[in-house]
Order: C-alpha cells, then sequence, then structure tokens
C-alpha cells in the first residue's frame, strides 16, 4: 500500500556511481524503476531489490531501498523467502536472460507457479555480457558469440513462453529506449498482486549491440511493435491504420483498416484480464517479423498470492493454538525424557 507522501525518483536513488558501460540500456532501466517506484508511492523503507549475478544485477546498488546482491540464479529463491518473511516489503527481483533462464531457470519458474508476490524484472540482451559474451538461453539459433564461434546449433527460451508454461498472471514486455512504455509496465507491474513478469529488450553495446534494433530503431518501431491496452484496440503502424484480427479462429493476422472491406470494428480489443491464456499467448509470441512484437501489458490475471496464503495459515495455526511460555510448556502434559 502506498502512502500519502509524495516521492520523486531522487527518493530512491543511492549515492554510489553507477558501474555499467556507457550506453547499456541498464542506465535506461534503473532510471525508468526508481521514476515507477516514486509513482508507486511504497517509501523507500518498505521496498527491497534483490539481484542474482550478471550486468544487470548490480542494480541493487544504485538504489536507496534495501538490497541484496545474492548468487548467481538464485535471485527468485531468496527474494520468495524475502516475501515470505516479510509480507509487507514490496520486493523487486532484478536478473537477466542468463541469471534467469539458465541456472535459475527452475527458481524462476516455481516463483511464476506458487504467485510470490515478486516484481519480476528480467533484462534481455541476449547474451552473458558480464563474463564478456557467451551466448546465453534466449541467444537466437546461428548467434556468433564467444562460446559459440561457427554459431549456435540451439532453439533459445523465448520468456514469454516459458512464464505462460509455468502457469504466470502476469507479463508484460518494454525495450529500453522507450522509456514511457517502460515505466508503464513497471507501475502496473508493482500494483498486481502476484508474481509479475516484465521483459526488457536490453542492449549490450559491447558484447550484443543493435540485437534489438529491428524493433527498437525509431524508424521501424511504429510498424514493427504493437503497444498494447487493456481495453483498446490492437492499433499499430505509423498512422495507427493498421490492427490484429483472428483468421480462421485460432491465428492472429495483421490487416489494414480501409482495406478488403477491414473496419476499426473487425480489430480487435485487448483484454488482459481473461483467465484463458489463449489469446495471451499467441500476442507474447508474435516477434516483430510478419506480425508486430507485443509490448505493454500482455497479461494480467488475479489468482491466489503464496506469501498471503501463508501469512493466513500461520495465523490461523497461531489463533488455535495461542503461543505459550516456557513454563505453561513444562508443567504442560508433554513431557521429554533425557537420556
Amino acid at each position: 500500500m502506498s502512502s500519502n507522501t509524495e516521492y520523486t525518483a531522487k527518493d530512491f536513488k543511492s549515492d554510489q556511481y553507477v558501474r555499467w558501460c556507457p550506453g547499456c540500456g541498464d542506465h535506461a532501466v534503473v532510471n525508468t524503476l526508481q521514476k515507477a517506484m516514486a509513482e508507486l508511492g511504497i517509501p523507500p523503507h518498505k521496498t527491497a531489490v534483490i539481484s542474482g549475478i550478471g550486468c544487470s544485477s548490480r542494480l541493487p546498488y544504485y538504489m536507496n531501498t534495501y538490497g541484496f546482491h545474492t548468487i548467481h540464479g538464485r535471485a527468485a529463491a531468496i527474494a520468495t523467502g524475502v516475501k515470505t518473511a516479510n509480507p509487507d516489503l514490496t520486493v523487486w527481483q532484478i536478473t537477466g536472460d542468463g541469471d534467469c533462464l539458465a541456472i535459475g531457470g527452475n527458481h524462476f519458474i516455481h516463483a511464476l507457479r506458487r504467485n510470490v508476490d515478486l516484481n519480476i524484472i528480467l533484462l534481455n540482451n541476449k547474451i552473458y555480457g558480464l563474463t564478456k559474451g557467451q551466448y546465453s538461453p534466449t541467444s537466437d539459433r546461428g548467434a556468433v558469440t564467444k562460446s559459440s564461434p561457427y554459431g549456435t546449433v540451439e532453439d533459445p527460451f523465448v520468456p514469454a513462453e516459458l512464464t505462460f508454461g509455468a502457469r504466470g498472471h502476469f507479463f508484460a514486455r518494454a525495450i529500453d529506449v522507450d522509456l514511457a512504455v517502460s515505466k508503464e509496465v513497471m507501475v502496473e507491474a508493482g500494483r498486481h498482486k502476484g508474481a509479475s513478469v516484465v521483459e526488457i529488450l536490453q542492449n549490450c553495446v559491447i558484447f550484443n549491440d543493435h540485437i534489438h534494433s529491428y524493433v527498437a530503431d525509431k524508424e521501424f518501431r511504429a510498424e514493427r511493435t504493437i503497444h498494447l491496452k487493456h481495453g483498446e484496440k490492437m492499433l499499430f503502424g505509423k498512422d495507427l491504420n493498421k490492427g490484429l484480427v483472428l483468421d480462421d479462429g485460432f491465428t492472429l493476422k495483421a490487416v489494414t483498416i480501409g482495406e478488403n472491406g477491414v473496419t476499426l470494428n473487425d480489430i480487435l480489443t485487448h483484454d488482459a484480464t481473461t483467465q484463458d491464456n489463449f489469446l495471451h499467448q499467441r500476442l507474447a509470441m508474435m516477434d516483430g517479423d510478419e506480425l508486430p512484437l507485443a509490448v505493454g501489458v500482455i497479461r494480467s490475471v488475479d489468482a491466489p498470492v503464496y506469501d498471503q496464503e501463508v501469512k493466513k495459515q500461520i495465523d490461523s495455526i497461531k489463533e488455535k493454538n495461542p503461543k505459550k511460555t516456557l513454563r505453561d510448556l513444562l508443567l504442560s502434559e508433554e513431557t521429554w525424557e533425557v537420556k
């Protein structure tokens, strides 16, 4: 719950020098996150930022909140413990595609399955940056990297697909250079009760520069991305004259309003809150090629929250079995024999 105090991004900035490469997309992410936290209005002392290992995982140092720079792949496990032990804290998990989806993959999917109230910011640059350019679980097939000099022979994970496969209830996406959408989805993630995943397509200027430029560059963005908003028509294009329809009831198709008899009424309306994730999955899997890449909040569904359910259970047991003193225990019918 937010307080009555009005905060600014400065309230969430630490005094530490930001040690990322000049031009790294992480700079935009930390600045946007600080602005999102200010808008949410939750005090810094009621906020915790947990990370694993990787370039993105340095972020807690730059936040004027509680923070914990943990070990490789274990941010979700530790964040789960933090939130379960202190449900009043707002907990953000900062992770990268390697930290989250390789060594941390098991913790990631179970945090989603349990629906722990964590705000997971997954920075996806499709490379291991901190360890100098090996391919990651999201690197494209054929990617030439330090550890795949002749190209990878693997198909990548798609974070959205994993999220839905683990029964995730909130998934959003943004591009690091699109600050407005990035802030929008972070704020919505912070307001959502349960596990929220925000994938940020982030650029690594050293080892994977321009990996997202086909959708990130301004000259392409309007035509190759679609900004989804709950309750609004799925429109895209520079003139917002293109949209999405269902072809044969199952396949998404891009159409142009005014061509072949297509009208605005034919365009799908985005419903992020429907329990059925059929359409959410298809929207999230669009890749900016034949269909535009979806950004914004794609899925946001209410469901029982793990840490709240644990607290209810503990409170119920305590109510049935009031806390006793040591004297009460010693004088009770329960006895121990020490040999």
